[in-house]
C-alpha cells in the first residue's frame, strides 16, 4: 500500500517550490512598497524615504517613448520637452494603484502650472475598457500610455532608472534626463519629495 503513497509526496514536495516562484512574481508585480534603488554600478543614491535620486551631472537620457494612449490618441513623451515629467506605471487590477491615484491627480493639479506633467503608463490590462474605467472611477485627468505587454516599460536603458513594477514611478527633468525613482506606491507628500528640488532646479 505504501507503494502507492510515495509518488503522490514526491510530487508534492517538487511542486511546492514551482507555487512559491509563481507566487514571489505575482507579489513583485503589483506590491506594496518594495524599495530598491536599481543597484550595479549607478550612481543612485536612495534616502530614508526609499526615494532614488541622480546628481544633474549624472543623469541619464529618459528613453524615447511614444505609443497610443487609453482614447486611442498618439502619445509622446517629446511633446513634453522642456518640462518636468511624473511618469507612473499602473495597472487597472492593482490594489496600490488605486490607493495612490488620489495623490497623483492631487500633485498633478496642484503642480501643472509650475511646469509639470503626468503620464501614466498602464500595462498588463487586457481590455482596454477596463483602464478607462479605472480614469473614471478615481477622476485621472492626465493622459496614459496604454501598454498591454508592457513594451515600453522595456525601452528603459539598462542600469538607469526603470519602471520596474507596478507600480513605480520616475521622475525626467526638464533636461529629458531620469532623476528620480520610487518603487511602490506613493503618497501626495513623498511625490513632492520628488519634485520639490527638481521644480527648484534652474
Amino acid at each position: 500500500m505504501s507503494h502507492g503513497r510515495a509518488p503522490r509526496r514526491r510530487f508534492t514536495l517538487l511542486a511546492a517550490p514551482a507555487v512559491a516562484a509563481a507566487l514571489a512574481l505575482t507579489l513583485s508585480a503589483c506590491g506594496s512598497g518594495n524599495k530598491t534603488s536599481g543597484g550595479g554600478d549607478t550612481n543612485f543614491v536612495t534616502g530614508n524615504s526609499g526615494i532614488s535620486t541622480a546628481a544633474k551631472g549624472e543623469r541619464a537620457d529618459a528613453p524615447k517613448l511614444d505609443g497610443t494612449s487609453l482614447d486611442g490618441k498618439q502619445l509622446d513623451l517629446a511633446d513634453y520637452k522642456g518640462k518636468i515629467v511624473v511618469l507612473n506605471a499602473w495597472g487597472s487590477w492593482c490594489a496600490p494603484c488605486r490607493l495612490e491615484s488620489k495623490y497623483f491627480t492631487k500633485v498633478a493639479e496642484a503642480t501643472k502650472d509650475q511646469g509639470v506633467q503626468f503620464v501614466g503608463v498602464n500595462t498588463r490590462d487586457p481590455e482596454r475598457a477596463q483602464a478607462v474605467s479605472f480614469e473614471k472611477d478615481f477622476d485621472v485627468t492626465y493622459p496614459s500610455f496604454y501598454d498591454p505587454t508592457g513594451k515600453l516599460l522595456l525601452r528603459f536603458p539598462k542600469g538607469t532608472f526603470k519602471l520596474q513594477s507596478i507600480p513605480s514611478t520616475v521622475v525626467i527633468d526638464r533636461n529629458g534626463k531620469l532623476a528620480a525613482r520610487y518603487v511602490g506606491p506613493l503618497d501626495d507628500t513623498q511625490l513632492r519629495k520628488m519634485l520639490d528640488p527638481l521644480i527648484a532646479e534652474k
